[in-house]
């Protein structure tokens, strides 16, 4: 029995893999199971505690990676405030094509949310066409980073439980 909970835990983990690039909390459910498997007495309380911690790192650095990747291309605060708002839009419109779909127009979304903000900004097509590729740039290396990190969490979620 506790072999189908530990195999269960590590495909719920897999599952939350989808979750990191529509931008939702994936790599935190990873983490809520990961603690959940501590609290069952499956894995030791400080590899719960190491993987907290690197949940912690990662979002610091998606932080940094988007701000340091805005700033590269020129992007204001209010920029990547739009580039958050249109992704979460982007979200939304996407639904009707199951998976594919809300993460195709989330990125749109990233990349229209900071030009239309930069374009009001500044007036420029040009300047508002280079704070979005660059937002869209930065969003796609914090994922990219992020489910990295998540897929390493996984692996060594499952070797502590399963061998």
């Amino acid at each position: 029995m506790t072999m189908l909970i530990h195999i269960a835990a590590i495909l719920a983990m897999l599952a939350s893999l989808v979750l990191i690039p529509l931008g939702l909390p994936g790599l935190w459910l990873i983490v809520v199971i990961t603690l959940g498997l501590m609290l069952a007495g499956s894995i030791s309380w400080a590899f719960g505690l190491i993987v907290a911690g690197i949940a912690l790192v990662a979002e610091v650095a998606e932080f940094f990676i988007l701000k340091k990747v805005g700033d590269a291309y020129g992007g204001s605060r209010k920029a990547f405030w739009g580039a958050v708002i249109g992704g979460m839009a982007g979200l939304f419109v996407g639904v009707p094509v199951p998976i594919i779909g809300p993460m195709i127009t989330a990125f749109v979304g990233t990349f229209i949310g900071a030009g239309l903000v930069t374009y009001f900004e500044t007036l420029s097509v040009q300047k508002s066409a280079t704070v979005g590729w660059g937002v869209l740039l930065g969003r796609t290396a914090a994922v990219a980073m992020k489910v990295g990190v998540s897929v390493s969490v996984i692996a060594a979620v499952a070797f502590a439980v399963l061998l």
